[in-house]
């Protein structure tokens, strides 16, 4: 039976070691939470680390940690101090946390981290791969695991991967700054589901993979290889009815049964005169929470709003956070000193503005919090999501309450109800909590029933299952693709036709092809390989090898002058025989050059990285090694700038990969090799292409003949092979 393998840092499971037997504990984080249904309610396994490292265990502990994992369905993957220091205190939160949270001055990228960062991925692979079976399903979780989508893909290539960020993903200037930009992408994209927080980072990501890979995308899919990658943003929600649940409970409570701090805040609030109302500010100790600009903030808003000086206080939970890290030491000292210098600013003897707690609570103590502040202030410079904000309405019971959010957390786009702030701007915070302090209880009332009411439709339940499903169908849609993929019995079945037949003609195209595309088109001559083919292929008895491109006349007599075979070039402006001088195959002129080509030296000369090249008889624009977007951007207004001059001189423009070309219309690939059939009764045709130009090609040629694509793309070719490797592949078995 199919299952369903889970995989994080974490596994959901706290281990302890007392008196050499374990003690597990379930987790209450987001993600143990938010991946509960998908663990418990289907067949599944969890892998992850266990939280003790080797040297912490002897064998005899190691079966006992492992026969305890496997009453959770949980399966550790064991790592030593080393690998913990390198990859997680190391890379992931030195490097990747800090820059994808645009921390870009505490990002430190160094080699043996890195390294270290490889090697834990690759120790994670092992362990999902010994544990994976045909028909599984695999949901990887978070930035720790960046490269374990293709380690797993390039060993198991069909298996069904999801992957989801559950931090920010940055913009492309900021992404670009890493040295091993290209690797991080790759590892990603091995996922055939890629989901993030907001429709923000989709964009970042997609960003990033056309800028750095080059790689094409239709929408929010990416050819990858043989396959297509779906991006895709998929909020996260929490357990609605956790939370609304515990404090309706809460709120029926006794004085007696009430927890001690609720005791404690409930005293307070009867020996205060006026009853302070209280702001509540919860997050873990980091610098990407904004914490010492919160304080600022209230500090100023005192200063500025004197009237509610010892009638309102803020509560502030910080939780501990990688506490033997230099950078969050000299935060919780930050915080420290700000903490003691506004309470010794504006204490009075019944009230001190800020109540500071620096450690962890446990579920019921955070729904005390949750239930008796009036506000919640939550400023986040940067925030993938920021699930406190979801709880605290899920616990307004009420629906009395106001949430002043961060407009940099993933939350802002879902709840734009809550009161929105830019998290460096004090005077906007110190005017926006004197609005939530003062808001009439109706408007309370009426911005939080949206609220409820969308964060109960869409928990986090509805979010594990919405990926699923999404993961579920791009599975299908893969597998219609791949429908045309040549394999080993297709391979045979041409090889044993083209055995047979005793007339045989193949038209190959030259660029993406037979060789990779270059920045530069003169750089990508023939490698000795390419002879070789073509070659052996031309030796065959009976056998019409055709090189049809593109390229103009002058490079291919360059480069293939002195070689037996048929060449067509300009997309079947001229076609040069065997022994033969080359010949026009259509009457053409270039006159219209000169309307023409000032045109695209204006493009070329405002668009960076672009170049003209002129045929005989037509013109190209290439934007190859032009910025994504601004090439896409200009080839659109290249054509609409054109379009009326090309009209009177019976052009057309051709679109191939990266380029445009003019050229006189009816002249295509498809109508030269057309002509090229009318010599013999041909019983073997092949062709083989990557590129728009080749579906013209594709289209003319009669059915019986074999049409190949290179790459997956929209094409009318029945079949098609990955990349050049298979074209090459594919050729070989030819003789």
């Amino acid at each position: 039976m199919s299952k369903t393998i889970i995989i994080s840092n974490r596994l959901p499971l706290q281990l302890q070691i007392l008196d050499n037997t374990i003690e597990t504990t379930p987790s209450v984080g987001g993600l143990a939470t938010g991946m509960k249904s998908v663990h418990s309610e289907k067949e599944s396994v969890w892998i992850g680390w266990s939280g003790l490292t080797e040297e912490q265990l002897d064998p005899e502990l190691t079966n006992k940690v492992n026969d305890a994992l496997k009453k959770h369905q949980c399966i550790s993957v064991p790592l030593t101090e080393n690998d913990i220091d390198g990859f997680y205190y190391g890379f992931s939160n030195n490097t990747l946390w800090p820059l994808f949270h645009y921390f870009m001055e505490y990002a430190k990228f160094e080699k043996n981290t890195w390294e270290t960062y490889k090697l834990v991925n690759q120790k994670f692979a092992e362990v999902v791969l010994e544990n994976l079976t045909d028909g599984d399903t695999v949901w990887i979780h978070d930035y720790q695991l960046l490269l374990l989508p293709q380690l797993i893909r390039q060993q198991r290539p069909n298996v069904s991967i999801g992957f989801f960020l559950h931090i920010p993903f940055p913009s492309y200037e900021v992404f670009r700054t890493l040295p091993c930009r290209e690797e991080l992408l790759k590892g990603m994209l091995g996922a055939n589901l890629l989901g993030f927080h907001t429709y923000d980072y989709e964009r970042h990501f997609l960003s990033s993979v056309e800028r750095i890979l080059g790689y094409e995308i239709n929408f929010n899919n990416i050819t990858v290889e043989n396959r297509i990658a779906k991006i895709d943003s998929f909020p996260m929600g929490i357990d609605f009815k956790k939370f609304h649940d515990a404090a309706i409970l809460h709120n029926q409570k006794s004085i007696k049964e009430r927890t001690e701090i609720q005791q404690g805040i409930d005293k307070h609030l009867k020996e205060e005169q006026n009853q302070s109302k209280l702001i509540l500010s919860i997050d873990r100790l980091d610098y990407t929470k904004g914490i010492a600009n919160r304080l600022r903030a209230f500090e100023y808003f005192l200063e500025k709003y004197p009237e509610f000086r010892g009638k309102t206080r803020l509560v502030m939970l910080a939780v501990p956070s990688r506490s033997n890290v230099p950078q969050y030491q000299l935060l919780k000292n930050e915080i420290d000193q700000l903490v003691g210098q506004i309470n010794g600013k504006f204490a009075e003897v019944n009230w001190t503005p800020i109540w500071y707690f620096y450690r962890s609570m446990p579920f019921e103590n955070l729904i005390d919090l949750y239930t008796s502040s009036e506000v919640a202030l939550l400023t986040p410079i940067r925030d993938g999501m920021n699930l406190v904000a979801k709880e605290y309405i899920a616990s307004k019971v009420n629906k009395k309450g106001v949430l002043i959010l961060s407009e940099m957390t993933g939350a802002a786009n879902e709840m734009s109800e809550a009161l929105i702030i830019n998290p460096n701007n004090f005077e906007e915070i110190a005017d926006t909590i004197k609005i939530a302090l003062e808001m009439p209880e109706e408007e309370q009332i009426k911005r939080n029933s949206a609220l409820q009411k969308r964060l109960k439709r869409y928990n986090v339940e509805k979010w594990a299952n919405d990926f699923m499903d999404s993961l579920g169908t791009t599975i299908n849609d893969s597998e219609q693709s791949t429908q045309k993929k040549i394999n080993d019995s297709v391979k045979t079945e041409m090889a044993t036709k083209f055995l047979q037949a005793k007339n045989k003609i193949m038209f190959l195209d030259y660029d993406g092809t037979m060789v990779p595309f270059a920045k530069l088109p003169e750089n990508a001559k023939p490698t000795q390989r390419v002879f070789d083919l073509l070659d052996m292929l031309h030796a065959q008895e009976n056998t019409k090898v055709i090189l049809i491109t593109g390229r103009d006349r002058d490079t291919i007599q360059e480069w293939f002058g002195h070689k037996e075979y048929t060449l067509i070039t300009e997309h079947g402006a001229w076609l040069k025989e065997t022994n033969k001088d080359w010949e026009l195959m259509e009457r053409l002129d270039n006159q219209w050059f000169e309307s023409i080509a000032p045109v695209l030296e204006s493009f070329t000369d405002r668009t960076p990285g672009s170049l003209v090249e002129e045929k005989r008889y037509s013109l190209a624009w290439h934007f190859r090694n032009v910025d994504p977007e601004l090439g896409k951007k200009r080839a659109n207004t290249l054509k609409s700038t054109i379009q009326h001059l090309i009209a009177n001189h019976n052009l057309e423009i051709l679109e191939g990969d990266k380029v445009i070309e003019i050229k006189v219309s009816g002249v295509s690939k498809g109508k030269s090799a057309s002509k090229m059939l009318t010599e013999k009764d041909y019983d073997f045709i092949f062709a083989i292409g990557d590129d728009w130009t080749d579906e013209h090609m594709f289209k003319e040629l009669p059915n019986e003949a074999f049409k190949v694509k290179v790459g997956i793309k929209k094409t009318v070719a029945p079949y098609y092979v990955e990349d050049i490797d298979q074209v090459y592949d594919l050729l070989t078995a030819f003789k």
